[in-house]
């Protein structure tokens, strides 16, 4: 059975930094791409950040771009976000996600995700 375990959420203050990652069991995620999707109280799931298969391309959502990263290791089967100067805005639960096998290219749309985690959550105090 396919498993994704997210890990590293918690309460920080606006400013700090957190290291989220996300393991992998049931199959190797080597050859799809991955990604990190976020969800406030009484909003809709959004993208925040994608990575392809070997990690050559990754994408980010407007609002997190130049603080946060992406990262991977394929031999590992773990997909991490470092996220740098934390807003109070970017509290929510975050999710990692996993395309099917072979689809390497990364992907801003949830619907292209076949795999998901049950989500972390990060508060983010003023």
């Amino acid at each position: 059975q396919v498993q994704l375990v997210e890990s590293g959420g918690g309460l920080v203050q606006a400013g700090d930094s957190l290291r989220l990652s996300c393991a992998a069991s049931g199959r190797t995620f080597g050859s799809s791409a991955l990604g990190w999707f976020r969800q406030a109280p009484g909003k809709e799931r959004e993208f925040v950040a994608t990575i392809s298969w070997n990690g050559g391309v990754t994408l980010f959502a407007d609002s997190v771009k130049g603080r946060f990263t992406i990262s991977r290791d394929n031999a590992k089967n773990t997909v991490s976000l470092k996220m740098n100067t934390l807003k109070p805005e970017d509290t929510a639960v975050y999710y990692c996600a996993a395309r099917r096998p072979y689809m390497i290219a990364p992907s801003t749309h949830n619907w292209e995700y076949d795999y998901w985690g049950q989500g972390t959550q990060v508060t983010v105090s003023s």
